[in-house]
């Protein structure tokens, strides 16, 4: 059963920088969640909502979804996160942005984690919450230690050919700092306008021990998982400065 979450194809790009983005949302995989829109008018906070500055990052429905490979007897799984705070700026002004995800909210196969990625089947909640503790645990994630990782944007370029599905597509390029550790890498995103806001959707790869993480295995290794993870972002960000409301949706 691997970590509980193998982790084999739960992918951070790294030296290769081998680019997976949009093939899930060819295959029309990704279903975008219901966002809020800015109202009209000067922003300004009420009982329920906040401000957003333009190219914040939503983060309450805003997820990271990775596909876990395995090796041996393990088990395919998938697991979503959420993003603490960040921002995404694509016009070139100024700061590119900062995305900083929250580790200790990592969990390993929900259901809707699990039809995003596109497996199929369920695990029951005493699997998840097996695989989602040994995920986080010192022996991989280590979320006590490492609480954050960090991707930090320094150049965003825009694309002549579109996305598959006939997006405009953006190279974001940036440091990403995971387990304590920082590599370059390189995130292409096809982006779509909807109810005023931005919603970025790309992919990349990371081979776990070029972080310092050992692939878990166990039982001699007849049980385990690879070493390349596959992720992938669902990002909404806001297009202007505006107020949405707080969002009270479980981790998805």
């Amino acid at each position: 059963m691997g970590w509980g979450w193998n982790r084999s194809r739960v992918g951070w790009c790294l030296g290769l920088l081998a680019l997976l983005a949009v093939v899930l949302v060819a295959d029309g995989r990704t279903q975008p969640p219901a966002v809020p829109a800015p109202p009209g008018g000067s922003p300004s906070a009420g009982a329920s909502g906040r401000v957003v500055e333009a190219g914040e990052i939503h983060r309450e429905v805003s997820r990271v979804y990775i596909f876990v490979g395995k090796t041996g007897l393990g088990h395919e799984h998938a697991v979503v996160g959420q993003i603490k705070q960040g921002a995404v700026r694509l016009d070139g002004s100024g700061h590119h942005g900062e995305i900083v995800f929250a580790m200790d909210t990592f969990t390993a196969d929900t259901d809707a984690a699990r039809k995003h990625i596109g497996l199929e089947g369920t695990k029951d909640a005493s699997t998840q919450q097996q695989v989602t503790a040994n995920m986080r645990g010192s022996d991989v994630l280590d979320v006590q230690r490492f609480p954050t990782a960090t991707f930090a944007i320094t150049s965003v370029q825009p694309q002549r050919q579109p996305s598959r599905r006939g997006l405009p597509q953006y190279q974001l390029d940036g440091d990403f700092t995971l387990h304590g550790v920082t590599r370059p890498i390189r995130v292409v995103a096809d982006v779509e306008e909807a109810n005023g806001w931005l919603h970025l959707r790309g992919g990349f790869s990371i081979l776990q021990t070029q972080f310092g993480i050992t692939p878990y295995t166990k039982a001699f290794g007849a049980v385990g998982v690879t070493d390349r993870l596959d992720i992938w972002g669902d990002l909404w960000v806001a297009k202007e400065r505006g107020v949405v409301q707080q969002a009270s949706r479980p981790v998805r």
